[in-house]
């Protein structure tokens, strides 16, 4: 039987093409462990603010990624300003937390709020995102833009239509509160009230026909 002639020794080990899915995970694992260094650190608080992006995403598989990020940002705005208001009146709020395609809400830890109190951090919500798409409704004049006016629009939408007196929406909260204040012995607050939700809610009106552009215009 004949030996075959032994190879030479080249000096290296033959390279084996990586399969593809150890190749994925490789690429993936400095970012997974980062987001989970992230939420160790922070804790809770991080994952509030990853529920941002996650409503951002939410958003952006039905109408494109620039109408995600301006109407999270839109509802964010609406958000800091109950947040703010209730920072200022003493009150310890948690940070907003979306949930996609059902809006996002601020918790409000211990509070003992009195009516008006109540009234006034329901309102500010609304306020806030109003003032946040009359911004948007700025630069849409300025730029031209018809996608502008229309987020604007529908900034102005969702805030009016958080006014509507139902439930666990903002005007549900102010309803109950001018109630108990007409009850509470404190009629004038609840007037007061009263005409600045009703007058919010007309200049919401009047700013979503300015602001309407019709679908063929898009």
């Amino acid at each position: 039987m004949t030996e075959l002639p032994e190879l030479p020794d080249r000096g290296y080990t033959p390279i084996h093409p990586e399969p593809a899915w150890r190749s994925l995970l490789r690429k993936l694992w400095a970012p997974l462990v980062a987001a989970v260094g992230f939420l160790v650190k922070f804790g809770f608080a991080g994952v509030k603010f990853a529920s941002i992006f996650v409503a951002v995403g939410g958003y952006a598989l039905i109408w494109g990624w620039k109408f995600g990020v301006g109407f999270v940002g839109l509802i964010l705005v609406h958000e800091l300003g109950h947040y703010v208001e209730a920072r200022r009146r003493g009150f310890d709020p948690a940070l907003p937390v979306f949930l996609p395609f059902l809006g996002a809400y601020v918790a409000i830890r211990n509070a003992a709020m009195t009516p008006w109190q109540s009234a006034w951090v329901s309102l500010a919500g609304p306020v806030a995102g109003s003032l946040g798409a009359a911004g948007v409704w700025v630069a849409a004049d300025a730029l031209d833009s018809r996608f502008l006016y229309a987020l604007a629009y529908t900034g102005f939408l969702l805030n009016l239509f958080n006014l509507l007196p139902i439930g666990f929406l903002d005007g549900g909260h102010v309803a109950r509160s001018i109630g108990l204040m007409r009850r509470g012995g404190t009629p004038g607050r609840a007037t007061l009230m009263l005409l600045l939700t009703v007058g919010l809610a007309a200049a919401l009106i009047g700013a979503m026909v300015e602001t309407h552009v019709g679908q063929h215009r898009l």
